[in-house]
């Protein structure tokens, strides 16, 4: 039987079921992910089941999110972080070392493996020819306990790609070509394998770009072949050693199909507010831009940021629009330096940022009042920047640099006649410094872990009860963001370990008012529209709703990873049998879950919901692993409970 790429890495690691799409399997973790904004969670999470060493290597923990120092808490958490990793065997790197997928990317990645991630953007393995799925963090700290990773079978959409790039246009427009072909739901339950003569024609750093947006599809995960670009890379990094040849089977089948020829692709862009919002970059032309930022979490590559250096080498920004760099790593930072463009950059007017999330989480860098902002980042959902009714587009490092120059969006094409177009390569061996990611050891697991003031306990969820009673405080429309439901920036993030502070701000950019209503009624519901909980795979959007009363979230249809964390956190996620009963619920509305328990129990699917005296019907897709979980009140309690009956 022939098999295509991702076919052969989930049969590698299938533990349990069978690779029949739609279905549940279990899957074998060789590397596990943290970053801080997540990482800090699933490291309280992990603790709570007393297990003395992670059983996964490597298992990292990244400081990228939480970088600013506004106060105590993130350096306190840093700490409690560093000694936490020391403590269980963990990697550690240092805040400023750079993006988590990155530096994993530079320093861990090994083609056919399955990195698991607590960042939804860890598909940008795809550049090492890894699959790197993202998760909540408590999947994330199961998987470092050496429990096997569960998910829904995906389907493979085989993704042609024939030619080569034009001048002016790179990876990030093969990304937003698929956006604007799929939407930010088209992919969702899907992996996105790329193949055919064209794969040749793109780098490593240019594949990782492609993997990383796959998630702004609502694809499970992304993956190229690994073949001589991968090799180069590895070398380069001083890894040769780790690159083994992958390839789909002559002749192999996909589920579904596309095909792009690269040579006909033109510059193209986002507009506010959505990663699937693609037209071509000429039509919105002319447009003021205030701000401009490359680098962060995607297109921040030697690179992209050697591209951008060279576009603007002798050249400054225009004086009406500031100009930024984020690296995505330190190891970026030093290779660009080496080749002269950290100077080309400083010369054109750029303020370059430490290697790191920020802006893309809303941590610094946001726009002003009314203000356009191009950036190479991965998602531009309302309000993200940190800036309320910002005007955020995204672009490749061609379009981002071409607005630096002349203050207004312009197609770089146009830039030809006065600069010769930058052709970058790789290094064959870039600078490498691994002294800041500090590896585990025998000597260090002696250190005592270190709880900063804003470190404070897992709150206790109960289990499901026989009959819920409650009333709908909120009802939003299709495409919810975990942005809009548990907000980032610098505000917020700060609070990740503490869910009764943090609490306070979800769903603060649609109600202010929702936390406080939520405590005064007690047993609550939200209700949705399609694609919900879109986007971050950040838990704190099911725990602190969770920790508020929230006890059910019914849906046209949920987003992937946000429908895992709410089972894994206790709340039932339902999905409309008929779409049109969403008319039925308002704010205010008295819902009734009659025998919801027996009915769990007994494996229905079909969750009757009274709401104002009617019935509507509901379905409740979720494997039978996950109905154990959502009776127990959450995966925690069920594992706790298994682990105590197993000792």
């Amino acid at each position: 039987m022939t098999r295509n790429v991702t076919q052969k890495i989930l049969e590698a690691h299938l533990v349990d079921g069978e690779l029949i799409p739609g279905t549940e399997i279990a899957i074998r973790i060789d590397h596990t992910l943290l970053q801080d904004a997540t990482g800090t969670l699933a490291m309280l999470e992990f603790e709570a089941l007393g297990i003395e060493r992670v059983r996964v290597d490597p298992a990292v923990q990244y400081v990228d999110h939480n970088i600013l120092q506004t106060d105590s808490k993130n350096a306190d958490d840093h700490r409690f972080l560093q000694t936490a990793c020391a403590r269980y065997g963990i990697h550690y790197s240092l805040p400023g070392n750079g993006v988590s997928h990155q530096v994993h990317m530079e320093r861990f990645g090994v083609p056919g493996k399955i990195l698991l991630g607590a960042d939804s953007h860890t598909p940008g393995a795809a550049g090492i020819s890894m699959l790197g799925i993202g998760a909540g963090g408590l999947d994330v700290a199961l998987a470092m306990a050496g429990h096997p990773y569960y998910l829904a079978c995906p389907k493979v959409l085989g993704v042609k790609l024939t030619g080569k790039l034009p001048d002016w246009v790179s990876a990030k427009d093969v990304i937003l070509e698929m956006l604007r072909r799929h939407g930010v739901k088209g992919c969702i339950g899907k992996v996105i394998e790329y193949y055919g003569p064209g794969v040749k024609n793109l780098s490593a750093t240019d594949r990782e770009t492609i993997g990383n947006m796959g998630a702004e599809l609502g694809a499970t995960s992304s993956i190229f072949p690994s073949d001589r670009n991968t090799k180069a890379y590895l070398e380069a990094q001083g890894r040769g050693g780790a690159w083994t040849e992958a390839s789909a089977d002559a002749g192999a089948e996909y589920d579904e199909y596309d095909a792009i020829d690269l040579s006909a692709l033109e510059p193209l862009i986002a507009c506010p507010s959505s990663p699937g919002n693609v037209v071509r970059v000429r039509e919105v032309a002319e447009t003021k831009v205030d701000q401009v930022i490359v680098g962060s979490s995607v297109n921040s590559s030697f690179r992209d940021l050697m591209v951008v250096a060279k576009i603007m080498e002798g050249r400054h920004s225009h004086p009406a629009t500031t100009f930024h760099i984020n690296p995505g790593s330190r190891q970026v930072l030093e290779n660009v330096a080496s080749h002269s463009g950290v100077m080309s950059l400083l010369l054109a007017g750029a303020r370059i940022h430490e290697s790191g999330c920020l802006g893309c989480i809303g941590m610094g860098q946001a726009p002003g009042t009314g203000q356009v902002s191009l950036r190479t980042f991965p998602r531009n959902f309302p309000g993200r920047s940190g800036t309320k009714d910002d005007k955020v587009y995204l672009c490749s490092p061609e379009t981002a640099a071409a607005a630096a120059l002349r203050g207004v969006i312009t197609d770089p094409r146009d830039l030809a006649g006065e600069i010769p177009y930058p052709r970058i390569k790789d290094p064959k061996r870039y600078i490498v410094d691994e002294a800041s990611i500090i590896a585990p050891s025998d000597e260090l697991r002696a250190i005592e872990v270190i709880r900063g003031p804003n470190i404070k306990p897992l709150p206790k969820v109960a289990p499901l009860p026989e009959t819920i009673e409650a009333e709908v405080v909120l009802k939003v429309g299709d495409n919810i963001s975990t942005d809009t439901i548990m907000p980032a920036g610098n505000r917020v993030l700060p609070l990740r370990s503490n869910i009764g502070a943090i609490s306070e701000f979800v769903f603060s950019p649609v109600d202010p008012e929702f936390s406080r209503i939520c405590k005064e009624k007690g047993t609550v519901v939200v209700i949705g529209g399609e694609n919900y909980g879109q986007g971050s795979s950040r838990e704190h959007a099911a725990l602190a709703p969770r920790y508020l009363g929230v006890c059910a979230k019914i849906v046209k249809s949920f987003a992937r990873i946000h429908m895992s964390n709410l089972c894994n956190w206790g709340i039932l996620p339902l999905v409309f049998e008929d779409p049109s009963d969403y008319d039925r619920f308002n704010r205010g509305s008295r819902v009734v879950f009659p025998s919801v328990r027996r009915i769990i129990e007994r494996g229905d699917r079909e969750i009757p919901v009274e709401v104002d005296g009617y019935t509507v019907i509901t379905h409740l897709d979720v494997s039978d692993r996950q109905r154990r979980h959502l009776l127990a009140g959450g995966t925690l309690n069920f594992v706790r409970e298994e682990l105590l009956s197993v000792r």
